[in-house]
């Protein structure tokens, strides 16, 4: 009885209209975190922003974007590049040595530079290609 009262229309209205909703949801999480991120800008600065956004809301995110766009994508650009490096950082810390090869040529050096003795060194040899 209630879907006869609310046509189709009406329906696909209401899904855009909440669809527009959440994407100005999303818009406004995104500014909000790109004023806090922000460290060419003063306390007072981001608080100004804030209010902006906070007492009209539409104008200030479009205003904000429109003004900031340029600095919004170098902040994401730099925030992506220093995560890309600290996972770099972070796989190199815990790679491998290189594996049983890198083991036996390091062996080799040492047992051509007599550090090592050939028993020690196929000792070595044995335990990496076992391991």
């Amino acid at each position: 009885m209630l879907a006869a009262d609310y046509p189709f229309l009406d329906i696909l209205w209401t899904m855009f209209i909440f669809f527009l909703f959440i994407i100005w949801i999303w818009i406004l999480i995104t500014v909000f975190a790109d004023i806090f991120r922000r460290k060419d800008t003063s306390g007072f600065g981001k608080a100004a922003w804030i209010i902006f956004v906070i007492l009209l809301p539409y104008l200030g995110v479009l205003v904000y974007l429109i003004a900031n766009h340029d600095g919004m994508a170098d902040r994401n650009i730099q925030k992506m590049q220093a995560q890309q490096e600290q996972m770099d950082a972070y796989v190199k810390s815990v790679a491998g040595s290189g594996g049983a090869a890198a083991e036996i040529e390091k062996a080799k050096g040492l047992l051509d530079s007599g550090a090592i003795s050939q028993g020690e060194f196929d000792s070595i040899k044995a335990k990496a290609l076992a391991g």
